[in-house]
């Protein structure tokens, strides 16, 4: 397979059709059921692959076409969690939501998305990745009523995540991303554990790995906390240093319309970075040149061949036709840096 300079991707989610799932909401319940549901997704995945082709986008993802919640769907097919009698909790110590609880010994009862990237896999000849919840953002997604630790449960959640992997590799997928907005929030934890369990969870893999920490949806908790955040978001700094002596791959970031100091980025000197050139805490749609001068004023802290150009988080929140424009305008974007470089 012949590699791309700047390899454009999503992050996470796109918008579901309508028929599926209410539009531009996060837990949007399916509106199908049994053989039908099935086929829905299938479609869904389908369409979602189409827009980001006819984008140009070059790393395929699912779009999380086959799941409600980019957490939750992964945790309510394992053992020993409670999703009837769920507790309130505040997610990353900003919003309140009512959340599963573990209530004994989890275990992976079977393959959660496996077949949903055999099916991706077959429909595509590009590059694809899969995203999965980070062990630290999913402790931080339940409540926990049977290890009363963080730490254990988190090393409990590396390991059936390691096993999801594995068999997620051997489908075909070619990078795998790990979701940890928790780690712009839980420093301490991060460098105690967050980090060495994320390490278990990739053990073994031969494919691409990468983690994906940003600032989160563009929903109104999440940029309420922005504002909060004074002039600079340092978050990163905190958490760079141990990630660059990981065995991560990737490290995915918000860039576009945040204020997060560019040269943070030195901090995973040797790492390929993600960078978000979109911002999805906006409906409005950058021009491709906007895109582009991200791109460039990154290009001084990555190398140009370790740069991938791609989307701040997820875009479940935001209409489909706004979804299209604005993967259209990261690949154009990408297509005004390979011309200056003259590739």
């Amino acid at each position: 397979m012949k590699k791309i300079l700047l390899p454009t991707s999503i992050v996470g989610s796109m918008p579901k059709p309508a028929w599926l799932a209410p539009p531009e909401k996060l837990w949007s319940p399916w509106k199908l059921e049994g053989e039908q549901l099935l086929e829905g997704k299938q479609d869904a995945l389908r369409i979602t692959l189409q827009e980001q082709q006819l984008a140009g986008v070059d790393i395929i993802s699912d779009g999380e076409q086959t799941r409600q919640h980019f957490v939750t769907t992964f945790i309510e097919h394992l053992n020993g969690v409670d999703f009837e009698n769920r507790k309130t909790v505040k997610i990353r110590d900003r919003y309140d939501a009512r959340v599963p609880v573990v209530v004994g010994e989890v275990a992976r009862q079977k393959a959660v998305f496996v077949e949903d990237a055999k099916f991706l896999r077959s429909q595509t000849d590009k590059r694809i990745k899969w995203a999965l919840p980070g062990p630290l953002t999913m402790v931080d997604t339940l409540y926990d009523d049977h290890y009363k630790s963080r730490e254990k449960l988190a090393w409990e959640f590396a390991k059936v995540l390691n096993e999801e992997a594995r068999e997620l590799q051997d489908a075909g997928v070619d990078i795998i991303q790990f979701d940890e907005p928790a780690f712009n929030v839980f420093f301490d934890e991060v460098n105690d554990f967050g980090m060495a369990a994320l390490e278990r969870a990739i053990e073994g893999l031969t494919c691409e790995t990468a983690v994906h920490i940003c600032y989160g949806y563009g929903i109104k908790a999440n940029n309420d906390w922005k504002k909060t955040l004074g002039s600079e978001w340092r978050q990163y700094e905190e958490i760079f240093p141990k990630i660059q002596k990981s065995k991560i791959d990737v490290v995915s970031l918000e860039c576009h319309n945040s204020k997060v100091p560019l040269n943070l980025i030195e901090l995973v000197r040797g790492k390929k970075v993600m960078v978000g050139a979109i911002d999805v805490a906006s409906n409005a749609i950058e021009t491709p040149e906007e895109v582009a001068d991200t791109l460039r004023k990154t290009l001084e802290f990555v190398n140009i061949e370790n740069l991938y150009p791609s989307t701040n988080c997820g875009m479940a929140p935001l209409s489909r036709e706004v979804t299209r424009g604005k993967l259209s305008a990261l690949s154009a974007g990408a297509e005004i840096i390979r011309r200056e470089f003259g590739v």
